[in-house]
C-alpha cells in the first residue's frame, strides 16, 4: 500500500518513538564501525602472520598487506567514534551531521588498494630459495 501526506500517522507518541528509533539506529551504526574495525584486525592478522607461516614464502609483501589491514581497522574504530559522538550532538540539536566525503572516499581507497594487494598476494606465488627457507632445506637436506 502506498501512503500519502494525508494518510501520515497524527504527531504524538510516534514522535517521541520516532526519535528513539532514530538513536538506536545510530548505535547499530557505531556497532557496525566496530564489527568492521574488528573484521579488519583479524584480516590484518591472518594476511600478516598467518598467511605466510602457511606459503613459507617472502614475508615482506604479506607484512605490508597485513599493516596496512591494521591501520584500516584503527581508520575504522576512530572514524566510528567520532562519527557516533558527531551523530549523537546532532541528535540533540534535532539536526542532522552529514559523513565527510573526504573520509569516505579516503577509506574507500584504502579499502580498495588493500584488497587489490591481497588478490595480488593470491594470485602470484612469492618463492623463497631453499636456502632462506629453514623449512625447506631441512626437507631437501634429509635423506631420502
Amino acid at each position: 500500500m502506498i501512503r500519502t501526506v494525508s494518510d501520515a500517522p497524527p504527531a504524538g507518541p510516534v514522535t517521541v518513538d520516532a526519535s528513539r528509533r532514530t538513536w538506536l539506529a545510530a548505535e547499530r551504526t557505531w556497532l557496525a564501525w566496530w564489527r568492521t574495525g574488528i573484521a579488519a584486525t583479524a584480516v590484518a592478522i591472518a594476511v600478516g602472520r598467518i598467511a605466510p607461516a602457511i606459503t613459507h614464502g617472502v614475508r615482506w609483501p604479506f607484512r605490508v598487506v597485513g599493516i596496512g589491514y591494521g591501520v584500516l581497522a584503527v581508520a575504522a574504530l576512530v572514524t566510528g567514534a567520532l562519527r557516533q559522538r558527531m551523530t549523537a550532538d546532532a541528535l540533540r540539536r534535532g539536526s542532522y551531521a552529514e559523513f565527510s566525503t573526504p573520509v569516505v572516499l579516503w577509506l574507500t581507497a584504502g579499502a580498495v588498494m588493500l584488497s587489490v594487494g591481497a588478490v595480488a598476494l593470491v594470485a602470484v606465488r612469492f618463492s623463497q630459495t631453499p636456502a632462506s627457507c629453514p623449512s625447506r632445506s631441512r626437507a631437501a637436506a634429509a635423506p631420502p
